[in-house]
């Protein structure tokens, strides 16, 4: 099995760590990178080769991680030489993909069962399986619902929403993806599934009960920290 990992972002929302280090190798605690993590996690889970697509500060991705071998994984990179999106570096590496793979951002926490991920996408016989987490959004104010004429026809106080959200990680199959990549081309997942939709394929939204994080944002990392210091086997149990 393999994984396709997108380790080329920026991170700019997570400055000014991410000037002196790629977003992926932001430290839990004093523990290890947070990519590091997701790269056990796959391991477990039965995949054993991955490629990082890789570009800001790559060098330092290739000196930390090497071939893999230290993890019981072959790893290679994919160097973008412009931003290519969240998609679009699928597009250099398809043909050399097996015909199920996973996909993932590089700055993920979760504790999601990626084996039974694998097996749901195998079942449901989707073209492309997207890890979903609920998330309650909260509106901190007065909510008016109005008619077109701008009369009042209710009166929300400060009301919650919840919505289903990608984490970030996805099973896909190469040939129903591979048409709608395009080498050197910008490709954002988000653009890749609704064109996928558009031809016909069919995506199924997986969502297990499980913890999840994107450590983007300040306050996302910090509480990254905390979880995985305090929690370490929730996420590595098969490990000591």
């Amino acid at each position: 099995m393999q994984a396709v990992i997108m380790a080329g972002g920026r991170g700019t929302r997570l400055g000014p760590y991410t000037a002196l280090f790629p977003k992926p190798l932001a430290p839990l605690g004093d523990e290890m990178p947070v990519l590091e993590l997701l790269l056990r996690q796959l391991k477990n889970a039965g995949v054993t080769e991955v490629i990082l697509a890789v570009n800001h500060l790559h060098h330092l991705l290739r000196a930390f991680f090497g071939n893999g071998e230290q993890l019981g994984l072959s790893i290679r990179y994919s160097l973008e030489d412009k931003p290519l999106g969240t998609a679009g570096p699928l597009a250099a590496v398809i043909e050399g993909l097996d015909e199920t793979f996973f996909v993932a951002n590089g700055d993920l926490l979760t504790t999601l069962d990626f084996a039974d991920m694998r097996l749901f996408h195998r079942d449901t016989g989707a073209d492309v399986t997207i890890a979903s987490h609920k998330r309650e959004v909260k509106i901190d104010f007065g909510l008016l619902e109005t008619d077109s004429g701008m009369w009042l026809q209710n009166y929300l106080e400060k009301p919650s929403y919840s919505h289903l959200v990608s984490m970030g990680l996805y099973v896909m199959r190469r040939d129903a993806v591979a048409p709608h990549v395009e080498i050197g081309k910008y490709l954002d997942i988000p653009d890749l599934l609704r064109a996928m939709v558009a031809a016909g394929k069919r995506i199924y939204c997986h969502a297990p009960d499980c913890f999840w994080l994107d450590i983007g944002r300040p306050d996302d990392y910090q509480q990254a920290q905390e979880i995985f210091a305090s929690n370490r086997s929730m996420f590595l149990k098969d490990s000591p």
